[in-house]
């Protein structure tokens, strides 16, 4: 089996990454005595014996990690020599030495990760995810959110496991849509700091902030294109709340729909070709899918008579939306290719992560990660008010 040693730096000051690949890089010493073993048992996947992380940073790092290969959903853990894999390594002065062997003792990994204690594990749990399982990794992705946890709406961002949670507007008016670009450097989100609905742009890593949609009316709802290069939005300009894509600089807008109805929460697919968004155009709300540039809708059906916030997973294969029933609020998932339906939790505002395995969604003050395979779900935001419309970086 091919030994892949990389070097990756990753640094959250600068906010960049600096891949050296292909590099045989040799390994540092672990400790001589034997480390503790971290056992976990859940549900069925690759085995995995996941060993404490040695040196000074070693504590913080086997913490996220084991969280991170938890919420994967990927990994059965096991004691020390009884897993198909096991993970070790070593970490201290802000470098990480990581390493997976197989049964045989044969390396299947090593890496090198330069940065804080928590990069390094997330970037040591993709490759973990993606080198076992051939699947991507989520653990360096983001989420943001609306939360009215000062009694105002406002926008904040976070790690995708709900740490690190920042409050990123401090408009002291209603902020809401937040949509993170796919490589998780914007946010677009609907804001109200000129008495009228507006969508604005921020570049993290800056903080600088434009309004990048003003048409007269209400601008609303923006939802990234996957090379992040344009927006799909609500915009009513010509009378009716229509779907209009627009470039983030602003110049070559292209109205999409033109029907009696209000159309609203875009989704693009992967491919960048088609756009799935919700419209009560035929009486109650459903789900249609356009060409992003431009054609005839058609309808999805999904089986319900009430059918909104449709999200397309990355890999182009399912659309989560709410359903409605009985005054509350369920979470479904449509395959397209068989074009069955299946309801998956209780909650509103699905949103898919990279992986295409897990979705997150809103149950009002709490924000839940569910792995849709297995039902398994994790609260990752509570604590902040009401808590509604996330969003998660690709």
């Amino acid at each position: 089996m091919r030994i892949i040693r990389l070097v990756y730096h990753s640094s959250s000051i600068m906010k960049k990454t600096v891949i050296l690949g292909l590099l045989i890089l040799p390994l540092l010493s672990l400790v001589a005595e034997p480390t503790p073993t971290i056992t976990v048992r859940k549900g069925e996947g690759v085995n995995l014996s996941l060993q404490a992380i040695g040196g000074s940073d070693g504590a913080a790092i086997s913490k996220t990690l084991k969280n991170d290969l938890e919420i994967s959903g990927w990994f059965t853990f096991v004691d020390a020599g009884k897993g198909s894999y096991a993970a070790s390594g070593n970490a201290s002065g802000g470098a990480l030495e990581g390493k997976v062997t197989d049964r045989s003792g044969g390396t299947v990994l090593a890496k090198t990760y330069k940065g804080s204690a928590r990069e390094n594990a997330h970037h040591f749990a993709n490759d973990i995810v993606e080198t076992l399982t051939g699947n991507k990794g989520m653990a360096t992705s983001k989420i943001v959110f609306a939360s009215n946890r000062t009694g105002r709406k406002e926008i904040y961002v976070a790690d995708y496991d709900g740490t690190n949670a920042n409050q990123l507007t401090h408009d002291n008016v209603i902020s809401v849509s937040p949509a993170i670009s796919p490589d998780g450097k914007k946010v677009a989100y609907t804001g109200y700091q000129s008495g009228y609905a507006d969508i604005y742009l921020i570049e993290l890593s800056s903080g600088a902030r434009n309004r990048i949609v003003k048409f007269p009316g209400t601008n609303s709802g923006a939802a990234f294109s996957p090379d992040g290069s344009h927006i799909a939005a609500m915009v009513s300009k010509d009378g009716n709340p229509e779907l209009y894509v627009i470039p983030l600089n602003g110049i070559g807008v292209h109205r999409l729909t033109h029907t009696k109805g209000v159309e609203s929460s875009p989704s693009w697919s992967p491919d960048g070709k088609s756009i799935v968004y919700c419209s009560d155009d035929g009486g109650s709300p459903q789900i249609y899918i356009i060409p992003s540039g431009g054609g005839t809708q058609r309808m999805l059906h999904t089986g319900f008579g009430y059918c909104t916030e449709p999200n397309w997973s990355p890999d182009g294969k399912r659309i989560a939306f709410n359903i409605r029933s009985g005054g509350s609020f369920s979470v479904a998932v449509l395959d397209i290719q068989s074009g069955s339906v299946r309801v998956v939790g209780s909650g509103e505002n699905p949103a898919w992560g990279p992986d295409s395995r897990h979705l997150i969604y809103s149950t009002g003050s709490s924000l839940i990660i569910l792995d849709v395979p297995t039902g398994h779900t994790t609260n990752v935001i509570s604590g902040f008010g009401k808590v509604s419309e996330p969003d998660w970086s690709r």
